[in-house]
């Protein structure tokens, strides 16, 4: 395993005080490595979990050439360009059953979606483009399809012996629907990431304490509660720590023992009159940055040290919520955590785990689809931007009239200011190099369907 000074090494122009955003998701590949434990599950409790091993195909899908439509099948090459073709309708085949008859020359057998060609056959007439004479006789229109038309062949979609679905697929519904037409009732799958989280700080309230002047209710737990939740990975929440050494010691040291990553908001920006800082040097090998980065410049990196821990539970309850968390991991080493030291303004924190901790996240659940996905849209609105750092601009992704996607932003960008996050649906990224975006000019934008 290589060490912070070893990976810094690797990377070329290498800043800890003026780091890039692609510099930093560059550090995190090689300081993150995906956990290894799998377990079998079946299909109903796999939705969201990552593949440990290739899915093979055991049979083919389709497994038999059949019919896309209901019409009529018959052999192609008795269709002439510019003329009609009248067939003799000599039997029925249905879905689920083989039509086990002959089909000479003129004539057709009468097919539903889904049934097994007959043999000979390979042309597929839908119904509304015949008409009949009586049930006996059917006439195709000319030049209404080709030889080959609605004929769905044997191993279409998947081929017995193929790999239907790789190793570090994410099991979408889709992706159980495949399983599930393979006959599969199970899939191996890799275990659940434990992360735990922890907000620091004597300013933060926990809710249901009284207000009191200069302090502020956690916003923060909860926000990466949701976003770890919506990952479908074990949040371990820790709550709220004060700045004391014994208990950032304790709270440190408990998440190195239970997870395999440490997510903390507050304590990493530099003269902070705080002792997390101290505490993560302490216990760990640890990078502290300052992003070129808006909002979101403070973040620590690295990894806190454990003791051996061997975690043993006996409840197999799911978190309902941050404080009412269940442990039901199996066991953890106490091999140690990956830290994620994030800033404390409640935008950065959202914005830095999006761009950087989400991706290394699902690298460590062991995921081949990391990168935050980016789509081109038009900016509908002027803004200011310095090259020099890039920006993470909440926004709001619409669809103009001509189908092209537009965006503008959701006003106030400061970075405490949570409410815009809640009204956007996106971040527009402005990248590092980037100067001002002018009305018309198309940016890119990170959605956030399905992510928070």
């Amino acid at each position: 395993m290589k060490t912070i000074a070893q990976i810094a090494a690797e990377l070329q122009g290498y800043d800890p005080q003026a780091l890039k955003a692609a510099d930093v998701n560059a550090f995190l590949d090689r300081l993150v490595e995906p956990v290894t434990a799998t377990e079998e599950l079946p299909l109903f409790n796999a939705l969201g979990r990552v593949l440990a091993r290739d899915v093979v195909s055991p049979i083919s899908v389709p497994p038999h050439d059949n019919s896309a439509m209901d019409g009529y099948a018959f052999a192609g090459a008795q269709l002439a360009k510019g003329q009609p073709l009248t067939l003799r309708v000599v039997g029925t085949a249905l879905a689920g059953k083989a039509w086990a008859g002959t089909v000479a020359a003129g004539e057709c057998v009468k097919i539903m979606t889904g049934a097994i060609m007959p043999t000979g056959l390979d042309t597929v007439v839908p119904q509304e483009f015949t008409t009949s004479n009586g049930g006996e006789h059917v006439t195709i229109a000319a030049d209404v399809l080709q030889l080959g038309d609605n004929r769905r062949f044997k191993g279409e979609d998947l081929m017995e012996g193929g790999v239907a679905l790789a190793r570090g697929e994410l099991l979408t519904p889709a992706a159980l629907g495949l399983v599930a037409s393979l006959g599969l009732p199970t899939v191996t799958v890799v275990r659940r990431l434990r992360v735990a989280y922890f907000s620091t700080g004597d300013e933060i309230l926990s809710l249901g304490e009284a207000p009191r002047e200069g302090a502020v209710y956690d916003s923060n737990r909860y926000t990466v509660f949701g976003l770890l939740t919506r990952m479908g990975v074990e949040v371990i929440d820790l709550g709220v720590v004060r700045d004391e050494p014994a208990l950032l010691e304790a709270a440190f040291r408990q998440a190195a023992q239970q997870a395999d990553a440490i997510i903390t908001s507050g304590g990493v920006s530099v003269g902070e009159a705080d002792h997390t800082r101290t505490m993560m040097k302490k216990l760990g090998d640890v990078a502290f940055w300052r992003i070129a980065m808006r909002p979101g410049r403070p973040m620590a990196v690295g990894r806190i040290a454990g003791a051996g821990f061997e975690e043993k539970t006996a409840s197999t309850a799911q978190p309902s919520s941050p404080d009412s968390y269940q442990n039901n991991s199996d066991s953890h080493s106490g091999a140690g955590a990956v830290l994620f030291g994030l800033p404390g303004n409640p935008v950065a924190v959202m914005v830095t785990f999006l761009a950087f901790v989400r991706p290394a996240l699902l690298r460590m659940m062991g995921s081949t689809r990391t990168a935050p996905p980016l789509l081109r849209a038009v900016s509908t609105e002027a803004m200011r931007k310095k090259p020099g750092r890039t920006e993470y601009q909440r926004g709001l992704v619409t669809t103009a009239p001509d189908g092209t996607l537009q965006v503008c932003t959701t006003g106030n960008q400061g970075s405490g200011v949570l409410s815009s996050m809640v009204q956007a649906n996106g971040l527009i990224v402005l990248h590092h190099g980037q100067g001002n975006v002018a009305v018309g000019d198309m940016v890119d934008v990170m959605v956030f369907d399905g992510v928070i």
